[in-house]
């Protein structure tokens, strides 16, 4: 059984939509309990996967290999396995997915079999990408995510939900284009798709591993999203219906920061090292921008999505400090950002499914009328902006050691260690826009909002146990690596250092 862990974790949602697809549509409730029973057994077996997983081993393990295509010389492989770089990027896509369609069940009323086989189908393709190790498999379970999440955005999302979903469609695509000629360059010239081969192979000249490291580039940037390639973001988050904008900004964006570690640092270490300061330098940009603009925000949902940007440029100038500290901060702030930046979506979608209103500027004085979900509320703030004992603030430390150690090194050799300083002044930055948020929902007068549902024939509640249910495992995650954040970063230092020791540094 061990020999299929990878695999049965993949497809397992597979039979949730099977069992969907003989369900009646007009079986509403059962429909959503067999999606949550279907999306928590995966779950189930990514805790197993992770009894299997022993930490101290960098390599791949829990290897699955066939051949699968090998017509006219084309060695393609289903290829999967997982390291200290996937791991706990595979746990969090388990976890969040079974939260996620928890938070729907009132929220998504009409065609919910296909909103559930939607959701199921993207579990799918989100932990393909994290086990592929063929990059044509990678490829297909790359673009795969599109297709639900266009479908979830534009037949559930908000007025301009048509737009969002093509401009996340066609931006998304764009940049795949790019990669799928470098896949299939390395394919052709390697002889095999294989990516423990091609890294093994080694020996890419150096102008080639330029063009191959901007292809690759190119596709995850406009995932991640990067300055300035970011503007189809606050689009798809606006318009997304609440748990399309939980899986967006806790996993989807994973895929492209993911990308980066998996793909171009070990296939393309000279050039790596040679773009590290460019990308700390547009990482360093996307900070405080993403700040700023975040501040000028009304809408709850885009002041959110403004955010990830400044969150994710943290990511990525930790991924590009090229040493453990910065890569071992820059994985675990990935997950630190699905944690709470889901919470907050969560969240929003609770409020909004009550007022049907985003504009925060209009609530004030929810503190007395619900105080349950204001504590959260806080919680999550302070978790975001990176309050110590919380878990961002252990992952926006370790990269800004990291990215300070970079420019002491000679990595960001023309940045020195001001990426690191300017950077911190995000941790700042994110305080002021978090707590003016928390201020005019929270605290002072009661907003017009109260008012005008109360108009409507009901008060604005406090969380129910639903809610209250759906928000524990990310309040737990969230003390949980502020307090004693070992057993993840034990997780991946073997593979990170076995990472670091690839690149050529100075």
């Amino acid at each position: 059984m061990e020999s299929f862990s990878l695999t049965l974790l993949i497809f397992f949602p597979l039979v949730g939509i099977l069992v969907l697809l003989l369900l009646p549509n007009e079986n509403r409730n059962t429909l959503r309990w067999t999606a949550l029973i279907a999306s928590l057994v995966a779950f189930g077996i990514s805790l197993w996967v992770l009894t299997l997983f022993k930490s101290s081993n960098p390599n791949l393990q829990l290897v699955e290999k066939y051949n699968w295509i090998t017509v006219a010389g084309w060695n393609i492989q289903y290829h999967l396995g997982i390291d200290g770089l996937s791991v706990l990027l595979v746990l969090l896509t388990t976890l969040l997915t079974p939260i996620s369609i928890l938070s729907t069940w009132t929220a998504v009323e009409e065609r919910v079999k296909e909103y559930m086989i939607f959701f199921l189908l993207l579990e799918i393709g989100m932990n393909g990408v994290f086990l592929a190790q063929d990059l044509f498999l990678f490829y297909i379970f790359w673009e795969f995510t599109l297709v639900p999440m266009y479908f979830i955005i534009g037949i559930w999302g908000g007025p301009r939900r048509i737009y969002a979903a093509l401009k996340f469609f066609l931006y998304t695509m764009a940049g795949s284009i790019l990669m799928l000629l470098a896949i299939l360059w390395l394919g052709v010239n390697g002889g095999t798709f294989s990516l423990p081969d091609l890294i093994q192979q080694g020996g890419i000249p150096a102008n080639v591993q330029w063009l191959l490291f901007i292809a690759f580039a190119a596709a995850f940037a406009i995932k991640v999203p990067m300055w300035p390639l970011h503007s189809w973001l606050p689009d798809a988050h606006v318009e997304a219906p609440t748990a399309g904008s939980v899986i967006l900004a806790g996993v989807l964006l994973k895929l492209g920061t993911y990308g980066f570690v998996r793909f171009n640092l070990p296939l393309f270490p000279e050039a790596t090292l040679q773009a590290a300061p460019w990308i700390a330098l547009l990482a360093t940009i996307g900070i405080i921008y993403g700040a700023a603009v975040s501040y000028a925000q009304a809408d709850i949902k885009k002041l959110v999505a403004y955010s990830s940007v400044s969150h994710l440029g943290f990511v990525m100038l930790g991924l590009f400090a090229l040493n453990p500290e910065g890569i071992s901060g820059a994985i675990l702030q990935m997950i630190n950002h699905g944690v709470s930046t889901g919470a907050l979506f969560l969240l929003v979608g609770m409020i909004y499914e009550q007022t049907h209103t985003r504009e925060f500027k209009v609530y004030g004085g929810l503190w007395k009328i619900t105080p349950v979900y204001g504590t959260i509320m806080l919680i999550v703030v302070l978790s975001s902006m990176g309050l110590p004992g919380l878990n961002g603030f252990v992952g926006e430390f370790t990269i800004l050691l990291g990215a300070w150690g970079a420019g002491q090194s000679g990595v960001f050799y023309w940045g020195n260690v001001w990426f690191a300083a300017i950077s911190a002044l995000g941790v700042i930055m994110a305080a002021i826009y978090m707590l003016y948020l928390f201020q005019k929902m929270f605290l002072g007068p009661q907003g017009d909002v109260v008012e005008e549902t109360k108009k409507h024939g009901h008060a604005i509640r406090d969380l129910n146990w639903r809610e209250i249910v759906t928000m524990i495992p990310l309040l737990l995650l969230i003390f949980w690596i502020g307090l004693y954040p070992a057993p993840f970063f034990n997780l991946m230092a073997p593979a990170v250092n076995h990472l670091v020791g690839m690149l050529p540094l100075p």
